[in-house]
This record gives structure tokens, C-alpha cells and sequence, in this order.
């Protein structure tokens, strides 16, 4: 055994299996404290609850609290390993919640059949919770349960995968396209993958001002064009009239190319075949379409980004849903709609833009970091995330008509009033 694989697997088996726990919140000493949590002092909220079910967020966890649900259909990139072989990921995202955003979460993996068995089981629990962080469900079938769920309840239901993905990526893109004196509008963009994350980024992109008649999206088989026979209609969309069948015929003279594929599938004679100044996000983890020093040396104009930790400008989703959740909750949000990721968006790209507070440069060992080629969105670590896109989410929200309570008067919302009073 490795020892980063039982560095691994001993930090989630001690000194407690697992990475959550539960919390009391209030005394239960005396025998009236025990009183007042369950019976007979318990009944009081149960009837206020009854008399209007917005109570709930008065007197119970039901507005912090998020649920992160499974099939384990398409984990991480393991694929389809079951719904309890997703439990840790499942615990890791509670995880990420609570500690960048405050927020409670539990971890819940479906055993479905179907399609429909999944959004059944959900949506007839959905009330439990302020939202629904969806995860790890493979595509195309993730294109169906979010929709459905989105449509039977009345919380907001997100799946990660695709649009916390899409939210970063596109902030990201934005603001390398501008330093690589390009736009967006006008951006030859080329994309290898065709699954959830790759469809959501370039919906997304087009929402954000791209041309659906510049983009390529490859999938296994190659380009998606319009004589294809065997596309779902998620692919169908970004068909095109085209004599490009390869990404070698694709990759020619674009201004971009982001990869939600596999390792190792775009080359050096790929990258000499773009147009100047351009822009690379390989974002496969852990080992990308192609590794940075590979591109800087067949490009040294390249822009890059990957999903990794260890080089500059990481693309990871952790930049977003943790706050997204969070202002969707202090507004109580009925859904997370496309305002409300634009406004994610923005908030990430202009906050690259400030300078980097001295805590960030300490946590990643650097002398200075400004905004430029190696800089092109926010680290995980900047405290100013929970304010700046918490906020914009939320003001998104109250602005779009889908917040059920007025924007909050200050962020960050940390105390147990902010969370929940009101």
C-alpha cells in the first residue's frame, strides 16, 4: 500500500469512521431542558409548524441544512461504483459545506432502479431540507432528475457536477479570454467532452455572451455535427454544420479549448494548431487532456487552467456551490436559476480582479499573486468568497422574484440570528 493511499484511507477511518457528526445546539443538562427538546415542550413547534409550514425555518435546522444525494452512478471519475461506494464523497461535500459556508448538510445515497425511482424517492423528502445539493449522477439521466426535481419542489435543487463546474469554469474563461485580448462573443471555443459538466459550461458560456455557432464539442466519437444519427437531445443542441470530424481538424485556429474528458488527449501538435494568445482549461483530475508543461512549452502564449491544486489557476467547484447554497438559503430561495449563477459568475471574475489578501499569499507560500496569466480566478481559501458571491446570490435572487425573504442587510451570515431569524 502507498502511502498516500493509507494516509487516505486512515484519516477517514480514525479516530472515527467518517468525516461528519451531529450537534447539539441547545442544553439538555436538566430534566426541563430535556422537557422542552422532545416531549412535552416539543409539541409547541409541531402545531405552530402545522398552522403555516414556514415555521419550519423558525424552529427547526430546515434552513441550513442542505442535502448532498447520490446514486453513485459517476463518481469522481471512478464511474458507476454504486450508491454507497458514493458515501464518502457524499461526506467530503458536507464537509466543504460546513467549513467554507457554515452550512449543515447530510449525505444521502439512493439505491434507484430508474430514473424516476430516484426523483420519486427525492422529491417525496425534499421538504426536510432548505436544498439539494444533487451529485455524482451520470449523464444523461442527470439532465432528467435535476429538471424534474427542480420542477416538483420547492427548494432549490442544484446538481454540482454541472453547474458548479460551469460557474467557475466560466468566470475563469472570462476573465483569461480578456487577458489573452480576446472576447467571448467571438471566441472560437472548442470543447472535449459531451457528458453533465461539458454541456452545462458551454449553456452557460452562450448564457454569458458566447456564439453557439463558434462552439465544437467532441465527444468519444468525435465532433457533434449535424449528420450525426445518435445524439440525445443534450448533445443535439450543439450539432453544428461542420466538415471538422477530429479534434486535429477542430482544434485549428481556435481561441479555446476546455477539456471535461480524459487524460492525456490533446497534444503539442494540438496546441501549435491554435490561434495566438490561447486559452487552455484541462480540467480532468487528477491527470489532465494535457499536462501544463507540455502546453507552456509548445505554446508559451497559453493561458492555463486545470482542476488541480498544484498549478496556478485551479478550476474547482469548491470556489462555488459552498456560497451559492448560501445566499439560495438566507434568501430562501424556491430555486437556483440562471440569474443567480451569472450573478456567481461576476462575482468570482471581479474578485479575481482585487488584490489578494495577505492570508491567501501566506496559505499558498508566495511572495505576491496578482491578477494576470497565473491568476485568473480566486483561490479556495480567499475568506472574501462567503461574502462577495454569497451576496450576489442572494441580491440574484430577491432581484429575479424566486426569494421568499428580503435581501439580508450584511454578509457574511454567521451567527445563529443571521442564519435563521427573521
Amino acid at each position: 500500500m502507498t502511502d498516500a493511499r493509507k494516509a487516505a484511507l486512515d484519516y477517514h477511518a480514525k479516530p472515527i469512521p467518517g468525516k461528519l457528526s451531529v450537534e447539539l445546539t441547545k442544553p439538555t443538562a436538566t430534566a426541563r431542558d430535556l422537557s422542552l427538546a422532545y416531549s412535552p415542550g416539543v409539541a409547541e413547534p409541531v402545531r405552530e409548524i402545522a398552522r403555516d409550514p414556514e415555521n419550519a425555518y423558525r424552529y427547526t435546522g430546515k434552513g441550513n441544512l442542505v442535502a448532498v444525494i447520490s446514486d453513485g452512478s459517476a463518481i469522481l471519475g471512478l464511474g458507476n461504483l454504486g450508491p454507497l461506494a458514493s458515501k464518502p464523497v457524499m461526506e467530503g461535500k458536507g464537509v466543504l459545506f460546513k467549513r467554507f459556508a457554515g452550512i449543515n448538510s447530510v449525505d444521502i445515497e439512493v439505491n434507484a432502479e430508474s430514473p424516476q425511482a430516484f426523483i420519486d424517492t427525492v422529491a417525496r423528502i425534499a421538504d426536510t431540507w432548505g436544498g439539494i445539493n444533487l451529485e455524482d449522477i451520470k449523464a444523461p439521466e442527470c439532465f432528467e432528475i435535476e429538471q424534474a426535481l427542480i420542477e416538483q419542489c420547492s427548494i432549490p435543487v442544484f446538481h454540482d457536477d454541472q453547474h458548479g463546474t460551469a460557474i467557475v469554469t466560466v468566470a475563469g474563461m472570462l476573465n483569461a479570454l480578456e487577458i489573452a485580448g480576446k472576447s467571448l462573443d467571438s471566441a472560437r471555443i472548442v470543447c472535449l467532452g459531451a457528458g453533465a459538466a461539458a454541456i452545462a459550461c458551454m449553456k452557460l458560456l452562450v448564457c454569458c455572451g458566447a456564439h453557439a455557432d463558434n462552439i465544437v464539442m467532441l465527444d468519444r466519437k468525435g465532433v457533434i455535427h449535424a449528420g450525426r444519427t445518435d445524439l440525445n437531445q443534450y448533445k443535439a443542441m450543439f450539432a453544428m454544420q461542420t466538415d471538422h470530424r477530429t479534434l486535429a481538424d477542430a482544434i485549428d485556429g481556435a481561441d479555446v479549448f476546455i477539456g471535461l474528458s480524459g487524460p492525456g488527449l490533446m497534444t503539442a501538435e494540438h496546441m501549435r494548431k491554435m490561434a495566438p494568445n490561447p486559452v487552455v482549461f484541462a480540467c480532468t483530475n487528477p491527470d489532465p487532456e494535457i499536462h501544463p508543461a507540455v502546453a507552456r512549452e509548445a505554446r508559451p502564449d497559453v493561458i492555463m487552467a486545470t482542476g488541480r491544486s498544484d498549478y496556478p489557476n485551479q478550476v474547482n467547484n469548491v470556489l462555488g456551490f459552498p456560497f451559492i447554497f448560501r445566499g439560495a438559503l438566507d434568501v430562501r430561495a424556491t430555486r437556483i436559476n440562471e440569474e443567480m449563477k451569472v450573478a456567481a459568475v461576476h462575482a468570482l471574475k471581479d474578485l479575481a480582479r482585487e488584490p489578494v489578501p495577505a492570508e491567501v499569499l501566506e496559505a499558498y507560500e508566495m511572495q505576491g499573486m496578482r491578477f494576470g496569466p497565473d491568476y485568473i480566478i480566486p483561490t479556495p481559501v480567499d475568506v472574501r468568497l462567503l461574502d462577495r458571491v454569497s451576496s450576489a446570490v442572494a441580491q440574484a435572487a430577491v432581484d429575479s422574484g424566486v426569494a421568499r425573504k428580503p435581501y439580508p442587510t450584511h454578509y457574511p451570515l454567521r451567527t445563529v440570528d443571521d442564519v435563521y431569524g427573521g
